[in-house]
């Protein structure tokens, strides 16, 4: 990685990490002069380890001599996330930095992980590239750099193909990214495209798709031969009109994202490949445009699906839930071990918990503990939501099975699950993830664009349940 240097010569500076309880334990241990010199730079710039603010440490010739992170309170070396050292990489000088303290193992991948997370870059149509932050970092002891080369490549292609507009990624080009990934790994990926998905069971995603110039299609993904059978959807909208219940212009602004959920789905199956856990793997990727054309589904169009039940169509930007569906009966027809799906599904999700959390939904109160367990130890965060059974009273139709969205405003995410729900047997482990896919605000180590949300606690999860031999 280009952000790391192992075997560069040349005068290497120390990193340390302080809280402002360990601060002046800190400055006890240094060498006299070296400690003196520090004081009183400290207190000029009024630092004693405070959260997120970092010191540039001179020598007596005024030349750099290293750098300290404040972490702020009491917190131990431990605590180190990858998000706050992606965030730092941008604001050091030029030059090789070494860790000067011993990091448990834990914290010194995440410091790897966030300083190569910190590289990221989306410069595809710019037409001078932005240079990348000219600090290296040699690797801290006991870094697990494997998972670190895994993740971050997972974590970049989830976020290119975010960012990519629709106008270079449409569904036959996401489809190719798929096939990319399968074949640098020896996956097996097959497409049903266009009216042949009516011929082989997938009306919803034929219906969703049909209007747009760019076929609808379902990709299939299959790795491994031996193992329990782990199946991850991924929404794949490549572009969300609304449909004939169009968005207005504000809203569609950011569509180009709504196939986030594919995204990120892709990145964790290639992260599972790459670590060769022992599974067998599937990834589904219905892939479409919503588009406004003479052959749109309608409101009030009845369709069928897959599974067998019949759908009314209330609102036609209610399109996630659809395509989703008919991939979701496909991939419980096989009993999976574990059935993952992600989607940039509700806005009411982004009401209740803002951008920054997606919410979560499991079959069982076992699996949400699992699952935030793995979110926590990632330190990728998503929040637990209901299935509450009520709700569902809100899908009811007159004349079919259901509706595809609730008449009113309320509880819009728990709505979208509880329909989803419908097409998941009780007997499967189910994960629904209702994600944005998107940092809508500078952050550091975050820029504005594609985020790979839950990418990581869902490879935790399953390296946790599935761990390599």
């Amino acid at each position: 990685m280009d952000s790391f240097s192992e075997d560069v010569l040349g005068e290497r500076r120390p990193l340390w990490w302080v809280s402002e309880s360990q601060w002046e334990p800190w400055l006890a241990a240094l060498s006299p002069d070296r400690a003196g010199i520090a004081r009183a730079w400290a207190q000029g710039h009024g630092f004693s380890g405070q959260s997120g603010r970092m010191l540039t440490l001179p020598d007596a010739t005024g030349a750099v001599s290293g750098v300290v992170w404040g972490l702020g309170g009491t917190r131990a070396l431990g605590t180190i996330q990858a998000a706050e050292v992606a965030g730092w990489v941008e604001r050091l000088l030029p030059g090789i930095y070494q860790c000067a303290q011993a990091l448990p193992a834990a914290a010194a991948t995440e410091v790897a992980l966030g300083w190569a997370m910190g590289q990221y870059r989306f410069d595809r149509y710019r037409t001078s590239p932005r240079p990348l932050p000219s600090a290296q970092l040699v690797p801290p002891p006991g870094a697990d750099l494997a998972y670190v080369r895994r993740l971050v490549a997972a974590d970049t292609l989830a976020r290119d193909l975010i960012n990519t507009p629709a106008c270079d990624l449409g569904p036959a080009e996401l489809a190719a990214a798929v096939e990319a990934v399968g074949e640098r790994f020896g996956a097996r990926v097959t497409q049903v495209v266009g009216d042949a998905l009516l011929a082989q069971g997938f009306p919803l995603i034929h219906a969703v798709g049909r209007a747009a110039p760019a076929a609808p299609r379902l990709v299939d993904l299959r790795f491994g031969r031996a193992g329990p059978l782990v199946t991850i959807v991924g929404k794949g909208v490549c572009f969300d009109t609304g449909g004939l219940d169009l968005k207005p212009s504000q809203a569609m602004g950011l569509m180009k994202k709504d196939m986030g959920g594919a995204a990120c789905a892709l990145g964790l199956a290639q992260a599972v490949m790459a670590a060769a856990l022992p599974v067998r793997l599937r990834l589904l990727i219905p892939a479409v445009e919503n588009s406004v054309a003479a052959n749109a589904y309608r409101p009030g169009d009845v369709l069928a699906t897959r599974q067998g039940l019949t759908v009314e169509v209330t609102n036609t930007d209610a399109e996630g839930r659809l395509v989703l569906a008919d991939a979701l009966t496909l991939a419980a027809e096989e009993s999976p071990d574990l059935l993952i799906d992600l989607a940039t599904l509700t806005g009411a999700a982004r009401v209740a918990l803002g951008q920054e959390l997606p919410a979560l939904y499991t079959s069982s109160d076992a699996l949400t503990a699992e699952v935030m367990a793995a979110s926590r130890a990632s330190a990728d965060p998503m929040w637990p939501m209901p299935l509450w059974a009520p709700y569902a009273d809100d899908l009811s139709s007159k004349v079919a099975d259901l509706t595809n969205a609730s008449a009113q405003s309320f509880a819009g995410s728990i709505v979208a699950a509880l329909f989803l729900r419908r097409f998941v047997p009780e007997s499967v482990a189910w994960v629904h993830i209702d994600l944005y896919a998107w940092n809508g605000r500078e952050r550091p180590g975050r820029p504005v664009g594609g985020e790979a949300q839950t990418l990581r606690a869902l490879y935790a999860l399953l390296a946790s349940r599935y761990p390599p031999g």
